[in-house]
């Protein structure tokens, strides 16, 4: 089969190819999640099925309401305890050697409603077993039917995408047992993110030429298998309206930008219709680097009206339970609290 690509040289292929005649499709996956070095590690899903543009849209603007309440409400549903996994988080996490303020985060599983875990198993991992936390202010109403529904929605179409992936996975898997399909539908650490940038501060917008590339979000690796990812939408305030309006990226030069497998940056924008997908850290470990997860980041890029612009998105971590082992010598639940540990304030248990 043809290989289609983005104008940005990003893989796409069809849901319905991936459903039909998924196995049609491995010269695309390793084109997208293979070791070559212009290798971005990500592959767009087009032809979704049409309940999707209402998830995202809908959920997306509650990230902005949800961002919009006071400070105090905001943090009524932090939860210290999951290390801010679970509800909302904003300054915790450290990016850049420095507590990251240009975004917040609400987190929580939606696709697990009732964990079939031994307590000492939701003690040693409270940043995967805790429980969800929703918020109940007017102004947000539905946001816990509206983030299942995109979660669910996208863990369906990234268990699709895993299972197309398990015969070219397979050839590179450490473990020749381990399933990917199975490692996504049995484990219970799924873990969806609800994220909102904040706009810059007025006057803080950099020169287009001296803005750092990862000035909105840092340089950083995924540390799912695969993690899901919706197009972002920008929402601008207008003077005289209640609620924002929907605009158009505030410059060419913002989004996410990944880095090769061989090193060169590149650009890549997700339809909006549309989702990607991108290899994680433990897929890397589970294949003995044979698969590396690519760093990326998020751009703010210069725009005149940039303090009135946020951007809203969400990522879906797809990830096997605790208790798998990634490699002989250590777990996923050993791998991925090294990882918390170096953004967030180390915990006892």
């Amino acid at each position: 089969m043809t290989i289609s690509y983005t104008p940005e040289g990003a893989v796409e292929i069809s849901y319905a190819t991936l459903v039909s005649s998924p196995l049609s499709l491995r010269d695309s996956i390793e084109k997208a999640f293979g070791s070559d070095p212009e290798c971005l590690g990500v592959i767009i899903i087009r032809d979704l099925p049409p309940v999707y543009p209402g998830y995202r849209e809908r959920l997306l603007k509650l990230a902005y309401k949800f961002a919009k309440l006071e400070e105090d409400v905001r943090e009524k549903y932090a939860d210290s305890g999951s290390r801010y996994s679970f509800g909302w988080s904003h300054g915790k996490e450290i990016m850049n050697g420095k507590p990251d303020l240009l975004k917040g985060s609400f987190y929580a599983n939606p696709v697990v409603q009732k964990l079939a875990v031994s307590e000492k198993e939701r003690q040693e991992y409270p940043e995967y077993y805790g429980n969800n936390i929703w918020p109940h202010e007017e102004s947000v109403e539905g946001f816990e039917e509206a983030f299942k529904d995109l979660g669910k929605f996208i863990f369906q179409v990234g268990y699709e995408l895993a299972a197309a992936c398990q015969p070219f996975a397979l050839s590179h898997l450490s473990d020749s047992t381990m399933s990917l399909p199975a490692l996504i539908k049995t484990s219970q650490t799924t873990k969806a993110r609800l994220l909102h940038y904040f706009p810059p501060v007025a006057g803080s917008a950099y020169p287009a030429d001296d803005e750092p590339v990862d000035s909105w979000c840092g340089f950083h690796l995924d540390h799912s298998l695969i993690t899901g990812l919706c197009s972002a939408i920008f929402l601008k305030e207008e003077e005289g309206r209640q609620d924002p309006v929907v605009v158009p990226s505030p410059s060419p030069a913002s989004g996410l930008y990944i880095r090769t497998r061989g090193g060169d940056l590149t650009k890549v924008s997700i339809p909006q219709d549309c989702l990607a997908f991108q290899t994680g850290e433990a897929l890397e470990i589970a294949t003995g680097g044979k698969l590396r997860a690519t760093p990326h980041c998020v751009r703010v890029g210069a725009s005149p009206d940039a303090e009135r612009i946020s951007r809203e998105t969400f990522a879906l971590f797809m990830q096997p339970s605790t208790d798998q082992h990634l490699s002989s010598s250590v777990t996923f639940g050993q791998f991925s609290k090294n990882v918390f540990d170096e953004h967030y304030e180390k915990t006892s248990v």
